[in-house]
């Protein structure tokens, strides 16, 4: 486990008109979403998502992830809104050619990433120069193939020390890990499968546990430290 792991400490506040949501360059806001049953209601979520977004829950063959999907994109799309200031449906998110979602034209200025995994969903914002960031949640369950997809992503040196790991500590560090990893390539686009552009430097990377069970990892060029995150509980 790396030092740099936190405690979800979520400060006080929900998306209401009395909730300061200033974003100063360099800061870092990560909102918390409930997907499962005792999350937002379902009817009002759908009324928030765009066509694109219905297509892609419509496309999910179970029901239970369906309505996870709802809430998770539910959620995302009301807390852009509130920083944006405008209605949930008028949000147009854009995909890279490797799938990342951005904000284009006058909303440029805002960058964010989203994850989702069992019942939770985290969506991390920043903006300023070096804003682009990716963030990944995952539910920390059983793999059958947990060294097979270790061998094949990480490095030797990491493979090496899952293999050589306590059982009882090694789903742990897989999907430390993991999130690691998959932040990393979130946050500069270039896709799960992709080196590194020659030249380019890693991004820093910091775990937080949004929840038991859980553990997500933030990646931008540079990170505030975890105190001067602020980590949001999103109710609606």
């Amino acid at each position: 486990m790396t030092d740099r792991i936190t405690l979800w400490c979520p400060t006080p506040g929900r998306l209401d008109p009395d909730l300061d949501l200033t974003l100063e360059p360099g800061a870092l806001h990560l909102w918390r979403i409930d997907t499962g049953d005792g999350g937002a209601d379902l009817d009002t979520g759908w009324t928030r998502l765009s066509d694109a977004q219905r297509a892609r829950v419509e496309s999910r063959r179970h029901r239970s992830h369906r309505a996870r999907y709802i809430r998770a994109l539910a959620g995302l799309n009301r807390i852009l809104a509130a920083y944006l200031d405008r209605p949930p449906r008028q949000i147009q998110i854009q995909r890279g050619p490797t799938g990342k979602p951005y904000l284009d034209g006058a909303d440029n200025w805002l960058s964010f990433s989203f994850s989702h995994s069992g019942d939770l969903a985290l969506v991390g914002l920043s903006t300023g120069p070096d804003a682009a960031l990716g963030v990944d949640c995952e539910w920390i369950r059983p793999r059958e193939n947990l060294l097979t997809i270790a061998r094949r992503l990480f490095e030797p040196a990491t493979v090496a020390a899952l293999e050589t790991a306590p059982e009882s500590e090694r789903l742990e560090r897989f999907h430390v890990t993991w999130t690691a990893l998959e932040a990393d390539v979130k946050c500069d686009g270039r896709g799960l499968f992709r080196q590194r552009p020659p030249g380019t430097a890693a991004p820093e990377i910091a775990h937080v546990i949004p929840a038991p069970g859980y553990i997500a990892a933030v990646a931008r060029a540079r990170l505030p430290p975890l105190v001067e995150w602020r980590l949001l509980e999103f109710r609606d």
